[in-house]
């Protein structure tokens, strides 16, 4: 290794491939060797005044080789071949030729060809960050200028290739005939030829006339007269630039177009608006932030306005709306016992139905936000929240909000146990409380009259606790286990409802009048329950040695529970009441009906609920065992869960007995099925809207004798996929037989009638669902069945090739519903993509071929025919 120092002294590693000694035996004379350092002095003869003069170049020239450095006989040229290094400062140049001139300070640098011809190893330079490749180099250390032929420069997400390109200072080249292109090919796919450009490294490139060129193929129309690209790697301000097109009802638009801000380390903010030709418009306001190891999150508002038709015809209509939504989560170094965190997703019906350009938004009704506030007391058991909820139905246009939702809890705390405890816990030192305190705000309305609604009079809020006690747990015969426990709750409200009913006699006309009274209302009820569960296990070994199976177990879970609340309808609690309407019948009403906690049931409740859960399993011999030692087994779910419940009121003087409830699951052939029913125990009267106190088992036969079947459910779904085959590598050749040793290749089907080209393994995917549902609660009535298929589907014709499907067939109706066609083929460097929904209100398609690089995103061809226009 060579190092040229400013006053011309230098140091050369000795190698055996070095034959400056051979060429300048002077060099030897004058020459000092320290170790394995060779001190060269310049051949220059210099006076020793110049050896005061200020260093032409800031730092050391260090150079290196691996087949042989040859230094001239003047000492001023130094030839590097094979792998030739040269290092300045934070440039750096690699060459299997270089050429370095010490009087100039110039290099120059290029390939050498192989044996065969073929030029090897040319030159790459590396300046700090920036780094290309080229044919030829010729550079100045000292102006840094140089002429480079033949490069390729990598800029932000593009590529720059030039025949000729000179550089001018360190950041900036002017070149000639020059190609910028997003495609990383050596040959590009596609690039925009530029008959002269400027190009300043992490800044921009600016660009005279220009054209396209896709697979060699100059697209002359339409011509750039000037481009601008921008080339920063850090994010900066700047103009977005808007898409065009057309839609039918809406007209020609500009959208997504406006201004990006970078404002800072912390946030960012995009705005964005469109605009169209009938009138229409819509605005964007969207902002990232993140301080980091404390918080992240991002905000989205939008604003839109369309317009139908022209003012002044009937048909005319205005539809504003907006879309609010805010995401934000705090880093969970933050503070472990304080958290806030949001995600809303607010918007009104008529954007969701109007504006939403993605699938996933239009299928969706359902809409909900949660903004919360959590601490927690650090060595204590309380803990808070307090949060603001949001849920909408597009389909009615109905939205609920709650603010503020408080949440107060703690958590289970046993007064009567000693701090320091010794022996076994006594049965008293069990028993625990806990308590939860919720306070809530709410209302439910139409979206377009919910701010508009009164917050005394429409509001619903109130205040509940919560105290369950829990007694010692015990064991009955062993086996059954009994826990019993005590709950409290109690509400606290700000009015309560007064109804009077008004008959008129002569007119023969009633009118009900319902008085709110405002003051503070306390509502409570308790109850006792009792609970037991146990498990109860049956084995069936398999008589025949030769079967897999070779044993069913079955599993049974009996549980039985009793509790008991008091009649809190009666007059001495006072949270019901009643009125006598004109037949003189007896109406009873909860003065706290539509409370946003709820109210105390009336009657009085003894119940005894019953479930049995059961489980049944074998045992198999794995199929993949072929060993005679010893056996592997597997276990099979035969029954995952079959369950059924049910509930008979002791106090009851009419309907004791409640619905009976059946569900299960379990997993046929690898399919889980699901399935479940309600069992009505009681007959109807002639209309069948009413019960009777009659048992359905007195008058029917059969299964009918179970009960009245009231619903039912069932569904399952299996998916399919291709297997890779792993004997079909790469290396096989359809049609060619294989080399001695080699295994034999099974070639597909549809390959054995014809000539083989291609082994066509496609990978695919195809799933499909199926539910049905019965309801028939009215025995007089018709039923109601519903079923539907929903199929999803994906396959990889080529590498390159995929293509989708979506959609749902509702077997009642026989139609398909919202259904989705996708194609795309990835080209490299650009993509293509074909969308199609055939029927229904959505109906649309697009087609778009588009560069794939976002710096080139309005590079691509577009046509479409957009749902706005049905």
């Amino acid at each position: 290794m060579l190092a040229f120092l400013p006053i011309g002294v230098g140091a050369q590693v000795l190698s055996d491939s070095i034959r400056s000694a051979e060429l300048n035996p002077l060099i030897l004379q004058d020459s000092l060797l320290v170790g394995e350092t060779l001190v060269v002095a310049d051949s220059v003869a210099v006076p020793a005044a110049d050896s005061t003069k200020s260093p032409v170049l800031e730092a050391p020239i260090i150079y290196n080789a691996t087949d042989s450095i040859i230094v001239a006989l003047d000492g001023k040229k130094v030839y590097l071949y094979k792998d030739g290094l040269v290092t300045y400062q934070s440039i750096e140049l690699k060459a299997d030729y270089i050429e370095l001139d010490l009087n100039t300070k110039e290099v120059y640098a290029e390939g050498l060809p192989d044996s065969v011809g073929v030029m090897q190893g040319s030159p790459v330079f590396k300046d700090g960050s920036d780094e290309f490749e080229c044919k030829v180099l010729r550079y100045n250390f000292e102006t840094q200028k140089g002429i480079i032929q033949d490069v390729k420069t990598e800029q932000g997400e593009g590529y720059v290739h030039s025949e000729r390109t000179k550089k001018i200072d360190k950041d900036a080249f002017i070149l000639k005939n020059g190609k910028y292109t997003t495609c990383d090919a050596d040959h590009p796919h596609f690039y925009l030829h530029m008959t002269r450009a400027k190009v300043i490294s992490n800044k921009k490139i600016i660009t005279g006339p220009a054209y396209m060129v896709l697979e060699d193929f100059p697209i002359y129309f339409p011509i750039l007269p000037f481009g601008f690209f921008p080339n920063s790697p850090t994010y900066s301000s700047g103009i977005i630039i808007p898409t065009y097109g057309e839609e039918q009802n809406r007209g020609f638009f500009l959208r997504e177009g406006g201004y990006y801000w970078a404002a800072g380390q912390f946030f960012d903010l995009t705005m964005k608006g469109d605009i169209y030709s009938k009138g229409s418009w819509g605005t964007n306001l969207h902002s990232n932030y993140k301080k980091r190891y404390k918080f992240s999150g991002n905000v989205d508002l939008r604003y839109n306005v369309n317009k139908y038709s022209e003012k002044g015809l009937p048909d005319y209509s205005r539809s504003p709306g907006f879309s609010i939504r805010w995401s934000h989560s705090q880093d969970s170094k933050a503070n472990p016992n304080q958290t806030f965190s949001a995600n809303v997703n607010l918007s009104t019906t008529s954007y969701d139905r109007e504006n939403s350009n993605e699938i996933s938004s239009y299928l969706s009704t359902q809409k909900s936000s949660s903004i919360s506030y959590s601490k927690k007391w650090e060595n204590s058991p309380f803990n808070m929240s307090v949060n603001f909820r949001h849920s909408q139905n597009s389909s009615d246009s109905t939205m609920t909000l709650s603010f503020p939702e408080m949440t107060f809890s703690m958590a289970k705390q046993y007064p009567f146990r000693a701090k320091v405890r010794s022996g076994k816990l006594k049965w008293y030192e069990k028993i625990g409380l806990s308590y939860t305190g919720n306070i809530k705000n709410s209302i439910t309305a139409k979206e377009d009259v919910i701010l508009e609604q009164s917050l005394i009079k429409d509001w619903r809020n109130g205040w509940k606790h919560s105290i369950p006690i829990t007694l010692p747990s015990f064991n009955l015969l062993k086996y059954i286990n009994l826990s019993p426990s005590f709950n409290y709750s109690e509400r606290w409200y700000t009015n309560e409802l007064n109804k009077r009913y008004y008959f008129d006699q002569v007119a023969r006309k009633s009118e009900m009048f319902v008085d709110t009274v405002y003051g503070f209302k306390r509502n409570y009820e308790y109850s006792y329950s009792l609970s037991s569960s146990t498990n109860i296990y049956g084995m069936y070994l398999m008589k025949n040695p030769n079967s897999r199976i070779k044993a069913i177990r079955h599993k049974i879970t009996p549980s039985m529970s009793f509790s008991y609340r008091p009649d809190f309808g009666d007059p001495k609690y006072g949270f019901w009441d009643s009125y006598v309407d004109e037949n003189g019948k007896e109406i009873f009403y909860n003065r706290f009906e539509g409370a946003v906690f709820g109210s105390t049931g009336r009657g009085e409740s003894g119940s005894i609920s019953l479930s049995l859960a059961n489980n049944l399993e074998a045992k198999m011999v794995a199929k993949n065992d072929t060993s005679n030692s010893e056996e592997k087994f597997k276990k099979v779910k035969i029954i995952d869960n079959l369950g059924i419940s049910a509930s008979y009121n002791l106090v009851a003087d009419s309907l004791n007995m409640s619905n009976i409830s059946i569900r299960g699951r379990t997993t046929i052939g690898g399919v889980s099925v699901n399935f479940g029913g309600t069992l009505n125990p009681y007959m109807t009267d002639a209309t069948g809207r009413s019960l009777i106190n009659e048992y359905v088992w007195n008058h029917k036969s059969g299964l009918g004798k179970l009960g009245r079947l009231t619903n039912a459910n069932l569904s399952f779904g299996m998916s399919f996929k291709s297997k890779k085959d792993d004997n079909q590598g790469a290396g096989a050749v359809p049609g060619q037989e294989p080399e001695a040793g080699e295994p034999e290749t099974e070639l597909p089907v549809a390959m054995m009638s014809g000539p083989a080209y291609y082994d066509f393994n496609i990978p695919w995917e195809f799933r499909f669902d199926y539910s049905l549902s019965y309801n028939k609660s009215n025995p007089f009535t018709k039923s109601t069945i519903n079923q539907s298929i929903n199929f999803n589907g994906r396959m990889s014709l080529t590498e390159k090739w995929n293509m989708s499907l979506t959609t749902n067939f509702d077997v009642q109706a026989k139609a398909f519903s919202f259904t989705t066609f996708n194609l795309t083929r990835s080209l490299h460097c650009w993509s293509m993509s074909f969308n199609f929904v055939p029927f229904g209100q959505r109906k649309s398609y697009s087609f778009t071929l588009n560069a794939s690089s976002s710096m080139l995103k309005d590079l691509k061809v577009n046509k479409q025919r957009s749902w706005f226009d049905n």
